[in-house]
C-alpha cells in the first residue's frame, strides 16, 4: 500500500527571513535579487530597475510632492518682497495649488504602486525559498516568460487596462474629490487651502442649500418621469408594431430607428428651434386658430411647469425608440403557449398584458431600467441643448428651473462664480445618490432575487 504524501506547509515571511540564505535576506531590501540569482532575468531586473527608478524619483521629487499636500503651497496670493541679492523689490506669484495637489496625489499613487510591487517581490522571494526548501524545480527565465502567456495570461492582459483606468479614471476622481475639501473658487483660483467640510456645509446648509434641494427634487422627478415614460410607451409601441394585422412591420421599426440614429444634439437643437417663441409650432397653432398668441415653451419667459413638461415630452421622442427596440426583442421571444392558453381561458388583451407580457418584459429589462434611471439623473444633453436651464429662477444660485444637478454643476464650474469646490461637492453627492438608488432598486428587482 502506498502511503499518502502530505504537502509541505507553506512558509511565512518570518521563516523566509530566518532560514533563508544571504541573497534571500538581501531580497527583502534589494528587489529582484533572488530572481537574478536563479537566472530569472526578466523578473529580477524589472523589479530591480523599478526600485532604482522609484528611489531616485522619491528622494529627488516624491518627498517634495507629498509634503506639498500639507498646505498646498506656502504663498497664497501675489506679494511684493525685497530681494537682498538683487537689491530690488520683486513680485512673488502665488503657488499653483492645482499642480501641487495633482502632483501630490500622483505621488501617493506612485508610492502605492511601488508598495504593490514590493509585495510582489516578497511573495516571489518567499515562493522561491519554498521551492528551494522542498528541493523542487525553480522556474527558469524562459518558463517565467511563458507563464505570462499561459497560466498568468489574465494578469498580463489586465495590466495595461488597469494602469489606464488608474491614470484616467481613478486619479481624476480622487483629484476631484480632494477639491471638495478646499476653497478652490474664482477668488482662490491659484493659491488655495484645505478647508475641511466647509464646501459641503455651503451646499447642504449654506448659501447654496436654497438651490441644491429644489434642484435635487426636480432631478429625481425628471429621472423617474423620463425613465417611466420612455419605457412604458416604448413597450406599447413595440406591442403595437408586433400586433397581428400590422403590415410592413420592418418599415415602421425603421422609421422609429431613424429617430434614434440621428445624433442627439442635432435632434435637440432642431426641437429647440421648433419650440421657439417664434418657431414653427407656435406659427402653426396660431394659423390653425388654436391659440391667440405664441406660447413660451422653453425660453426665459416660460412657466417652469410648462418648460419641465416640455423637456419630458421631448425626451420621450428621443428615448422611446430605444425602449421599443429592446422590448421588441423580448416580445418576439415570449412563450406563445402561455399567451394562447390565456386567450383560450378568456383573458382580454389588457389582462394578458398585465399578467404575462409586461411582467416578463419588466423582469428582463429591470437592470437596464436602473441604468437608464441613473443615466437620466446625469442627462446633461437634453437640458443643456434644449433649454439651457431656462427659465431662469431668481431664487436659485446659478441654476434655472429646468436645470438638473449635473447642469448646475456645469454652471458652477464654468459660470461667473467658478466655484470649483462646490462643483466637486455636487459631483460627490450625485455619485452617492446614484449609487444608493442603484443598489436599493437592484436589490428589489426579481432579476436579483431569482438570480
Amino acid at each position: 500500500m502506498f502511503k499518502k504524501k502530505h504537502a509541505t506547509p507553506a512558509v511565512t515571511l518570518k521563516e523566509t527571513w530566518k532560514d533563508g540564505d544571504a541573497v534571500t535576506k538581501l531580497s527583502f531590501f534589494i528587489m529582484g535579487l533572488n530572481a537574478i540569482k536563479h537566472r530569472q532575468w526578466v523578473k529580477g531586473f524589472s523589479l530591480l530597475f523599478a526600485e532604482i527608478v522609484f528611489l531616485v524619483w522619491f528622494f529627488l521629487s516624491g518627498i517634495h510632492s507629498i509634503a506639498g499636500l500639507r498646505n498646498l503651497g506656502a504663498i497664497k496670493s501675489k506679494r511684493v518682497v525685497f530681494d537682498k541679492a538683487q537689491g530690488v523689490y520683486v513680485t512673488q506669484q502665488p503657488d499653483n495649488s492645482v499642480l501641487i495637489l495633482l502632483f501630490g496625489i500622483l505621488a501617493l499613487f506612485i508610492v502605492a504602486g511601488f508598495i504593490y510591487l514590493y509585495i510582489i517581490n516578497l511573495k516571489s522571494n518567499k515562493h522561491t525559498f519554498l521551492l528551494e526548501k522542498r528541493h523542487e524545480h525553480i522556474p527558469t527565465n524562459r518558463e517565467e516568460i511563458a507563464s505570462l502567456f499561459d497560466q498568468r495570461l489574465h494578469a498580463t492582459l489586465m495590466t495595461i487596462p488597469i494602469v489606464l483606468i488608474i491614470l484616467f479614471t481613478v486619479l481624476p476622481t480622487v483629484f476631484m474629490i480632494s477639491m471638495a475639501f478646499t476653497n478652490y473658487d474664482r477668488q482662490h483660483s491659484v493659491g488655495f487651502s484645505w478647508t475641511g467640510f466647509q464646501a459641503f456645509g455651503n451646499v447642504l446648509s449654506g448659501d447654496l442649500a436654497g438651490t441644491f434641494f429644489p434642484v435635487l427634487g426636480w432631478t429625481l422627478i425628471w429621472a423617474v418621469a423620463a425613465t417611466a415614460t420612455t419605457f412604458f410607451f416604448g413597450v406599447l409601441l413595440a406591442l403595437l408594431i408586433e400586433s397581428k394585422g400590422i403590415k410592413h412591420k420592418n418599415l415602421w421599426r425603421t422609421i422609429f430607428v431613424i429617430v434614434y440614429a440621428v445624433p442627439q444634439f442635432v435632434s435637440l437643437l432642431m426641437m429647440a428651434q421648433f419650440l421657439d417663441y417664434q418657431g414653427p409650432l407656435n406659427t402653426l397653432l396660431m394659423n390653425w386658430g388654436w391659440i391667440s398668441h405664441p406660447i413660451h415653451f422653453i425660453d426665459n419667459q416660460a412657466s417652469p411647469l410648462v418648460a419641465r413638461i416640455t423637456v419630458i415630452v421631448v425626451n420621450m421622442w428621443i428615448g422611446i425608440p430605444v425602449s421599443m427596440l429592446t422590448s421588441t426583442a423580448i416580445i418576439q421571444n415570449l412563450p406563445q403557449d402561455q399567451i394562447e392558453a390565456a386567450r383560450i381561458d378568456g383573458a382580454s388583451p389588457v389582462q394578458i398584458f398585465n399578467h404575462i407580457t409586461f411582467p416578463q418584459i419588466l423582469f428582463v429589462m429591470s437592470p437596464a431600467l436602473i441604468q437608464q434611471f441613473i443615466g437620466n439623473i446625469n442627462n446633461f444633453n437634453v437640458i443643456y441643448l434644449l433649454t439651457g436651464g431656462a427659465p431662469m429662477n431668481n431664487n436659485y444660485n446659478g441654476a434655472g428651473s429646468t436645470d438638473l444637478l449635473v447642469t448646475w454643476l456645469y454652471n458652477l464650474t464654468f459660470g461667473q462664480e467658478q466655484r470649483y469646490n462646490a462643483s466637486a461637492v455636487l459631483g460627490i453627492l450625485i455619485f452617492i445618490i446614484s449609487a444608493t438608488f442603484s443598489l436599493i432598486a437592484y436589490r428589489h428587482t426579481n432579476a436579483y432575487k431569482e438570480g
